[in-house]
C-alpha cells in the first residue's frame, strides 16, 4: 500500500520517521518528526554515536549544542532537518571534520525569539539523541567521496558544503517514490495526485538522472583531481537507444524502481514505451560508438564522447504504398530528461568563410583567420553509467545557436525576415544527420557540420588541458583523440590552427603534438565512402584550414620523395590532394587522417588486411607500424543481459553467477550443456517466448498478419545498400515462392519449412537504387502475403523505421540472421555479433566479422556460402568480359520481376538491369550457393535438437565479441590510458 509520505497531505520531508518530537516555537505548529539519516541502500557497519552536550545559561535565548565523535554519513543533513522540525534557527555553526571525526558546534535559538526553558532543552536532547542513535545503527548509508576541487571553498565552508551532500540518494522504494513525486511537482509542475504515463516517465527519468549526476559529478571531479590521460572519442553518430532501463540495470536498482512504480499505480514497461529513441545516429557506426561508451564507463576509463545533438535525427522512415518517405524525427518534442544543457557555462564560437591575413610578430609570420560568419556551439551533456562500477562518464553533444539570439536592429528597421534568418541558418547546422548531399548546398552543410563539431571539441579539450597545465609539454601525455571514421578528420587542421595561430606554437612543435594525439579508425573499403571534399568548397568555407592542409601535404610529399625519389606515380598515389583529369582538386580525407594519425586501425581481421594491402597499401609500405586491427564488439549488457532477461537468467542459473556479463568469455562454459536435453528444453522455451514477442512487434509495425508462430523467423535488418545485398535476399524469397507454387498442394505442408522473412532498414534519401529495393521488398510481400496458394508457408514483412528499441525485441527472438554482403565489402558488421550472442544462427558470406565469428563458434554452426574476398576481383573481370553464364534459377527469378509478376515492372527496370549487365556485387555468382545454403537451413531446422545445439554454441562462442574486449585493446595498444576508478568511502 502507498504510504502517506508519497502522495498524502503535505508535510515536512522528515515526516516519515518513527520518533516524534514537538515544535518548540509558539508559532503555528508543524507536524514534525526526527528525520532519518540522509542515507542510501548499501549496508555499512554500525558506528558509535558522537557525544552530545547542550549548554544553556539561565534566561538565555540561545542554546549551544556540541557534537564530538566519529563522522557519520548524512549527519549534517539530518541535524539540519531536526533543527527545522524543532522550530530552531541556527544562529552560528562551526563545522570541523578531521581524520574521520567531527567536532561541530551549533548555536541555535527558538524561531519566535522566546527564552529556552528546561523543558525545551529536554526535548532538544531527546530528539537529537534519538537521531544520533538512529544514524549510528543505520544499515543503509553510502558515503560520497570527499574530493578536492581547485578553486573551491576550503576550511569550515568547504566542510559544510561537503557534509550537506555527503551521501548518495537513497534507493529505498519510499525514497524513490518521493523522488519521482518531487519531479512531478517541482520539475514538471504537475499535480502529484494526477499525472499520465508520459509525465510519469519524465519524472522517473529525472529521478534516475539525479542519481547519475551524483556519480557523474564525483567521477569528473576525481578525474580533474588525478589528471589522468583522457580519451576523446569523436563520432558524427551515437545511436544510443533508450536510456531508462539501461541506466536502471547499470545502477542495479531496476527491481526497486519497478516496485516503487507499481505502488504508485504505474507499469514500468508502459513508461519505457513513452521514451523516444535518441535520433543521434543511423546504423552500425553510431551503434558501435554507443557500445564503446558503455564499455569505457564499465572499464572505468577516463573518456568522453563528442558528437552533434541533432534536432531531427536522420529521418523517420514511413512507407506509403511500399515507397520510403522521409519525415523529421521529432524526438525532442517533449524534451530529453537525460541531457544537461550547458549554455551558461560551455559555449564556443565556431567560424566559417572570411579570409586569412598575415602579420609579423617578433620576426615570425603569423596567420589570422578573419571569419565571415560565426555561430555558437552549446554543450549538452548526457551521463553514461558503467555496469557494476561507481564511475559515470560523459557524452557531450554540440547544438548550434546563433552568435546573437535576435537581430534587434534589423527588426526595428522593419526587416523582420532578416531578424530571424541568422538564427535559422545557425540552427540548421545541428538539425539533421547526413543531409542530402546531391546538391552543392547539401555538400556544404555536411562539411559545415563536420567543422562545427570538431572545432567545438578542440576548443573544449584545449580549455580543459590548460586548466591544469601552463605549457604544452604534457599535452600528448594527457590527451588522445579517436576519430571514428573520416567525418572528424578536420580535427587535424583545426588542432594545428589552434596550436599555431591561437597558442603561438611553431609548425614543428604543433605537428609533433597533433601526430601524437590523433588516431583514426577506418570503417569502409568502398571507394565512394572514402570522403573527398572539393578544394574550391573547402577554400571558401575554411580558408585557413585549406592553407594548413596544403602545407601538410607539401611536407608529407617531401618525405615521400626522400624515400621513393621522383617517382611521380607514387607521389600522386600518396598525395592528400587528388587532382582529376579535368583539373578538379579534392582533399582525400582518409589520406589526411592516415598521415596525421599515430595509429590507424581496421575493425575486423579481413578489413584490416584489405586496408594494409589494398586501400592504404602505399601508406602501409611507408609506415607499417601505424596499422592495427581492432575487431569490433558490442556491449553484452544492452544486447544480451538487458534486452533478453529470460536468457540472461538461464545463463546465470546455469553458470552459477552473473560474472559473465562483465567477462563475456565465461559464456564458453555453456558448450558443455549444448547436448544436454534438459538444458536444450529450457533454451527452446526461452527462444520461443522471445520469438513470440518479436512476431507480435513485427505484426504491429508492418501490418502483416503472422498467424504461424512456429514458422522459422528469418531476419535481415540493416542499412539498405547494394553491397549488403538485400536484393539477393529478395531474389531468394521469390525463388522460394515460385518453388512452393510448383509443388503439389496436398504435399506442400510436409515438404516446406514455413518461414517468416523480415527485412528492415533505411535507405539514404538520395540513394535511388536502395529505395527501389525497399519498394521491391514491399511489392513481393504484398503478392506473397495475399496468395492463398501459399498461405502460412511463407510470409514477408518490411519493418519501417528500424531502430535500437525495435532491435532489442527482434534480435532475441530471431532464429536465422542474414549477413550476406559481398565478400570484401563489409568492414565488420556488429548486427552479426548481436544475433549470434542471442542464439540466432547466421547464414552469410565470409566477409567482415563473419570470418572471426566462424572461427569462434564453428562453421558447422553457421551456413556459409559464396565467393571469398580474394576471388572477387577475378569474378568481376570475368563478368566484365561477358564470360559468365548465370544459374538458370537466377535468370528465371529476374525474369519474374522484369515481366511484372510483382507489378511495377518499369520501376524495377534499373534494378534488374543492374544485376543483369553489371552486377558489381556478384548476386548472380553467389545465387546458386545461397539457395543451397537456404536448403541446409531448412534441413537443420527440421531437426530441433541439432538446431538448438547450434543456437547454444552460437551464444557460447560470442565471448570474443564483447566491446569490453575491443576497448581494452584500444586502451592498451592505441590510447595508452589506464582505468581510473573513483575511490569511495
Amino acid at each position: 500500500p502507498l504510504g502517506m509520505g508519497a502522495l498524502g497531505p503535505r508535510s515536512h520531508p522528515a515526516k516519515s520517521s518513527a520518533s516524534a518530537s514537538r515544535n518548540l516555537s509558539t508559532r503555528p505548529s508543524r507536524r514534525v518528526a526526527v528525520p532519518r539519516p540522509c542515507a542510501s541502500a548499501s549496508p555499512m557497519s554500525p558506528l558509535s554515536s558522537p557525544s552530545l552536550s547542550i549548554d544553556v545559561k539561565e534566561g538565555d535565548k540561545n542554546v549551544t549544542i556540541h557534537l564530538q565523535g566519529p563522522s557519520q554519513a548524512g549527519l549534517l543533513c539530518s541535524l539540519t532537518s531536526a533543527f527545522i522540525s524543532l522550530g530552531l534557527d541556527v544562529k552560528k555553526a562551526d563545522i570541523t571534520e578531521k581524520d574521520g571525526t567531527v567536532d561541530n558546534m551549533f548555536q541555535v535559538a527558538k524561531e519566535d525569539g522566546t527564552t529556552v526553558s528546561d523543558e525545551d532543552v529536554a526535548v532538544i536532547r531527546q530528539t537529537l539523541e534519538s537521531l544520533l542513535a538512529s544514524a549510528s545503527s543505520s544499515s543503509a548509508t553510502r558515503s560520497r567521496p570527499k574530493l578536492r576541487v581547485r578553486g573551491a571553498a576550503e576550511g569550515n565552508k568547504g566542510e559544510l558544503l561537503h557534509e550537506l551532500m555527503d551521501t548518495y540518494s537513497t534507493d529505498s522504494v519510499l525514497s524513490i517514490q518521493r523522488a519521482i513525486i518531487n519531479h512531478v511537482e517541482y520539475t514538471l509542475a504537475r499535480s502529484r495526485y494526477k499525472f499520465d504515463d508520459l509525465e510519469a516517465y519524465m519524472a522517473t527519468s529525472y529521478s534516475v538522472r539525479d542519481r547519475l549526476i551524483e556519480s557523474w559529478n564525483d567521477t569528473q571531479t576525481y578525474f580533474r583531481e588525478k589528471d589522468p590521460k583522457r580519451v576523446y572519442y569523436m563520432s558524427m553518430e551515437f545511436l544510443m537507444g533508450r536510456s531508462l532501463l539501461n541506466a536502471l540495470y547499470n545502477l542495479d536498482i531496476q527491481d526497486r524502481y519497478r516496485e516503487a512504480l507499481d505502488e504508485l499505480g504505474y507499469n514500468m514497461e508502459a513508461l519505457v514505451e513513452k521514451e523516444r529513441d535518441a535520433a543521434l545516429g543511423n546504423g552500425g557506426l553510431g551503434r558501435l560508438a554507443a557500445c564503446f561508451l558503455d564499455s569505457m564507463a564499465t572499464l572505468n576509463l577516463p573518456a568522453w564522447g563528442y558528437g552533434i545533438r541533432y534536432q531531427y535525427g536522420m529521418f523517420r522512415q514511413v512507407l506509403v504504398d511500399g515507397f520510403q518517405h522521409e519525415q523529421p524525427d521529432y524526438w525532442l518534442n517533449f524534451g530529453n530528461p537525460w541531457e544537461l544543457e550547458r549554455s551558461a557555462s560551455v559555449a564556443y564560437p565556431i567560424s566559417f568563410y572570411g579570409h586569412v591575413s598575415v602579420h609579423e610578430d617578433g620576426g615570425r609570420q603569423m596567420f589570422k583567420w578573419n571569419p565571415g560568419e560565426t555561430v555558437t556551439a552549446v554543450a549538452y551533456d548526457t551521463p553514461i553509467p558503467g555496469f557494476k562500477t561507481k564511475n559515470t562518464i560523459n557524452l557531450r553533444l554540440w547544438a548550434a545557436k546563433p552568435d546573437r539570439e535576435f537581430d534587434l536592429q534589423a527588426f526595428n528597421t522593419g526587416d523582420y525576415v532578416q531578424a530571424i534568418l541568422s538564427k535559422q541558418r545557425a540552427e540548421t547546422l545541428s538539425s539533421v544527420l547526413y543531409p542530402d548531399d546531391r546538391t552543392y548546398e547539401g555538400k556544404e552543410l555536411r562539411l559545415k557540420q563536420q567543422h562545427f563539431f570538431v572545432s567545438a571539441t578542440v576548443q573544449d579539450v584545449v580549455r580543459r588541458y590548460k586548466e591544469r597545465h601552463d605549457d604544452w609539454d604534457a599535452f600528448a601525455d594527457k590527451v588522445s583523440f579517436q576519430m571514428n571514421d573520416t567525418h572528424p578528420t578536420l580535427l587535424v587542421p583545426e588542432l594545428m590552427r589552434v596550436l599555431m595561430d591561437l597558442e603561438g606554437l611553431g609548425w614543428t612543435k604543433a605537428w609533433e603534438l597533433v601526430t601524437q594525439v590523433c588516431n583514426f579508425t577506418n570503417h569502409t573499403v568502398l571507394p565512394e565512402a572514402l570522403e573527398k571534399w572539393p578544394i574550391a568548397m573547402l577554400e571558401k568555407l575554411l580558408p585557413r584550414h585549406t592553407q594548413i592542409i596544403y602545407d601538410i601535404n607539401w611536407r608529407f610529399l617531401q618525405t615521400v620523395r626522400t624515400k621513393f625519389g621522383d617517382d611521380w606515380g607514387k607521389i600522386s598515389e600518396l598525395s592528400i590532394i587528388d587532382e582529376t583529369e579535368d583539373g578538379q582538386k579534392n582533399v582525400r580525407m582518409a589520406y589526411l587522417a592516415v598521415v596525421a594519425s599515430k595509429n590507424v586501425n581496421g575493425v575486423a581481421a579481413i578489413h584490416s588486411d584489405i586496408l594494409r594491402h589494398d586501400v592504404f597499401k602505399a601508406f602501409y609500405d611507408l609506415w607499417p607500424e601505424k596499422f592495427q586491427n581492432k575487431t569490433n564488439g558490442v556491449t553484452p549488457r544492452r544486447w544480451l543481459a538487458f534486452c533478453n532477461p529470460e536468457l540472461r537468467d538461464l545463463i546465470t542459473q546455469t553458470l552459477g553467477s552473473d560474472g559473465w556479463i562483465s567477462n563475456l568469455d565465461d559464456l564458453s562454459a555453456l558448450r558443455q550443456y549444448a547436448d544436454d536435453a534438459d538444458f536444450q528444453k529450457k533454451w527452446q522455451d526461452v527462444k520461443a517466448h522471445k520469438k513470440a514477442a518479436a512476431l507480435e512487434l513485427i505484426e504491429k509495425l508492418s501490418g502483416v498478419s503472422l498467424p504461424n508462430k512456429s514458422a522459422l523467423l528469418d531476419v535481415q535488418v540493416k542499412r539498405i545498400h547494394e553491397y549488403k545485398r538485400q536484393l539477393l535476399n529478395v531474389l531468394s524469397i521469390i525463388h522460394r515462392y515460385d518453388t512452393i507454387l510448383k509443388l503439389k498442394r496436398e504435399g506442400r505442408a510436409d515438404e516446406v519449412v514455413p518461414r517468416v522473412i523480415v527485412v528492415g532498414g533505411k535507405a539514404a534519401p538520395g540513394y535511388d537504387i536502395a529505395k527501389r529495393i525497399i519498394k521491391l521488398v514491399s511489392a513481393v510481400a504484398e503478392k506473397i502475403n495475399n496468395d492463398p496458394d501459399v498461405g502460412d508457408l511463407l510470409k514477408v514483412a518490411f519493418v519501417p523505421d528500424y531502430n535500437v528499441s525495435v532491435a532489442e525485441v527482434i534480435i532475441p527472438g530471431t532464429e536465422l540472421s542474414q549477413q550476406i554482403s559481398t565478400a570484401g565489402t563489409e568492414a565488420s558488421g556488429t548486427g552479426n555479433m548481436k544475433f549470434a550472442m542471442n542464439g540466432a544462427l547466421i547464414i552469410g558470406t565470409m566477409d567482415g566479422a563473419n570470418i572471426e565469428i566462424a572461427e569462434e563458434i564453428g562453421e558447422e554452426n553457421m551456413f556459409i556460402f559464396g565467393a571469398r574476398a580474394e576471388e572477387v576481383p577475378g569474378l568481376r573481370e570475368e563478368r566484365a568480359q561477358g564470360k559468365y553464364k548465370p544459374d538458370d534459377r537466377f535468370t528465371h527469378v529476374v525474369d519474374m520481376i522484369r515481366s511484372g509478376v510483382f507489378g511495377w515492372a518499369d520501376y524495377f527496370g534499373p534494378l534488374v538491369d543492374n544485376i543483369t549487365y553489371v552486377d558489381y556485387y556478384l548476386l548472380a555468382n553467389d545465387f546458386a550457393a545461397y539457395i543451397d545454403a537456404q536448403s541446409e537451413v531448412d534441413a537443420k531446422y527440421k531437426d530441433a535438437t541439432a538446431w538448438t545445439k547450434s543456437s547454444i554454441l552460437s551464444t557460447a562462442g560470442s565471448g570474443f565479441f564483447s566491446s569490453d574486449r575491443t576497448i581494452r585493446s584500444y586502451a592498451s595498444e592505441i590510447w595508452d590510458v589506464e582505468p581510473c576508478p573513483v575511490e569511495r568511502d
